[in-house]
């Protein structure tokens, strides 16, 4: 008897379109994690691109356009890896959103770099290794070493989440590849000792002062009996410091060097801080109308600053930290002779690249980092990421302007534990909080009254040991790893290509 055809039963199509569909979700699933390293690749195309236009039909023009794909990836890594340090403390006091946030911070990196940037470029590109006792063709090689090693390792560091210092990599790369080229000999060792006195004072400063402000909003704002009226008082004087400073750095940066005397120079961030608190006083008097006498709508006074701060710290950022990309890549185009002006002044085209690699490589991998930094590592509230934003601004722009290329990271992260450990410190140690214990012993009939829970005070850290070892680990062995790795890829360049 011959077989009964196969019925194709309404149930039996139900589940071959299911599986059909759970094919489609898992292609989509699959297909949307490859968007980001797509357009990123797209993005090392064009800057190839853009700088084969500027190099076309020149000398080692080759060399420079590979450059400029590894400088290219370079700025992606530090858009994704440190310039989470620059809004993530918005972004973790919900003083902003992701996309907001992201907006911002990818449009003053690319003024930072490209309107301010330069100075630090040739730290990187000039001073660590001497350009001049290097030759021109080794110099290029070195450079090229070093770009590929540092974006390597700070690629890595981002898919294992952590947030290290891009300039320990770029720094550890030049030296390492700058060894094992031509020796110890053409190692400034004296701009490596300011460099690396830069990396252990700068975190240090920045918490000093991020506790400094924090103190300075508990004392004056958060404890005062009228807390509106107190803020109504000191946030304009907060917006002022932040503009007037900000604009005294902008001349120094913009001027030519010495038109301005310090005094000059001092004036006009005065005149400005002035006309800024003029103009934010009538606004925090319109936003604080229909407040209460609360915590939480001191929050809403700290949002337009907090705000302001975290786009001053994006500028500061990409005025300092796009050297770490471009640096190298400045270095190798005057070494085959195509820049002008010296090889400490790169060509536009050459910041360009920078920046608009690191606000590209903010906008496709920086969401995940970024929570990592506002919302893991610490608690955070309005007020005190402002302290953090602000101290880690203020400190980045003074070494941008002294030309050192300090880590963001290290200023960013010494100024949240600044901010913790004060808190910490001032949680056990504070005369309101022992008043108010010893008001709650009262009302409960006991003769002593009792230390905080343990467990509360554990849990109320700023902040998480955890993640303080990590970071320190990261620190630690950042430079030596991308030493190593630079000093690798020079060799196998130099038996390949020279």
């Amino acid at each position: 008897m011959p077989p009964r055809p196969a019925v194709l039963t309404k149930r039996t199509l139900d589940k071959d379109l299911d599986k059909i569909t759970h094919a489609e979700d898992v292609a989509k699933h699959v297909l949307r994690r490859l968007v980001a390293p797509g357009l990123g690749l797209i993005f090392v195309g064009l800057a190839m691109l853009f700088a084969g236009v500027y190099v076309f039909d020149r000398p080692g023009a080759m060399l420079v356009v590979a450059a400029a794909a590894l400088a290219g990836y370079m700025a992606m890594n530090i858009g994704a890896n440190d310039v989470t340090n620059n809004v993530g403390a918005a972004v973790g006091a919900r003083a902003m959103t992701m996309g907001q946030a992201l907006v911002i911070a990818a449009i003053f990196e690319v003024l930072g770099a490209t309107v301010a940037g330069g100075e630090v470029v040739k730290t990187i590109s000039a001073n660590i290794v001497d350009a001049v006792q290097v030759p021109p063709v080794l110099l290029g090689w070195i450079m090229m070493a070093a770009l590929m090693a540092a974006a390597l390792w700070i690629n890595l560091a981002t898919w294992m989440n952590a947030p290290v210092s891009t300039t320990h990599a770029i720094v550890g790369a030049v030296i390492g590849a700058g060894i094992s080229a031509v020796g110890p000999e053409p190692v400034n060792w004296r701009v490596m000792l300011e460099i690396t006195s830069s990396w252990i004072t700068s975190p240090l400063i920045g918490g000093l002062i991020a506790a400094g402000l924090l103190y300075l909003v508990k004392t004056l704002i958060i404890y005062r009996d009228d807390k509106i009226a107190a803020a109504q008082r000191w946030v304009p004087v907060l917006v002022a410091v932040m503009a007037g400073g900000f604009m005294a750095y902008m001349v120094l940066q913009l001027s030519p060097p010495g038109r301005f005397p310090p005094l000059t120079v001092l004036l006009i961030g005065i005149g400005i801080g002035l006309v800024s608190w003029l103009a934010a006083r009538p606004l925090l008097l319109a936003q604080a109308r229909a407040l209460e006498n609360r915590n939480s709508s001191l929050r809403t006074l700290f949002r337009l600053p907090l705000i302001g701060s975290a786009a001053l710290l994006s500028f500061a950022h990409g005025a300092n930290d796009v050297s770490n990309a471009v640096g190298p890549l400045s270095a190798i185009v005057h070494s085959v002779g195509i820049g002008g002006g010296g090889i400490g002044h790169p060509p536009l085209w050459v910041m360009l690249i920078g920046a608009f690699g690191i606000s590209v490589g903010l906008l496709l991998f920086g969401p995940r980092l970024i929570r990592l930094v506002g919302e893991e590592i610490t608690k955070l509230n309005p007020m005190r990421a402002y302290c953090v934003a602000l101290s880690t601004a203020f400190t980045v722009i003074v070494a941008s302007w002294l030309g050192l290329p300090v880590s963001t990271t290290h200023i960013a992260v010494g100024s949240v534990f600044g901010v913790g450990f004060f808190r910490e410190w001032y949680t056990r140690h504070s005369k309101r909080r022992i008043a108010y214990i010893r008001r709650k012993a009262e009302s409960f009939d006991i003769d002593e009254p009792e230390e905080p829970n343990i467990h509360e005070t554990r849990r109320r850290y700023l902040v998480r040991r955890s993640h303080f070892m990590t970071i320190i680990a990261a620190w630690i062995v950042t430079v030596p790893v991308s030493a190593a790795l630079a000093a690798m890829i020079y060799w196998v360049m130099f038996a390949l290509f020279v």
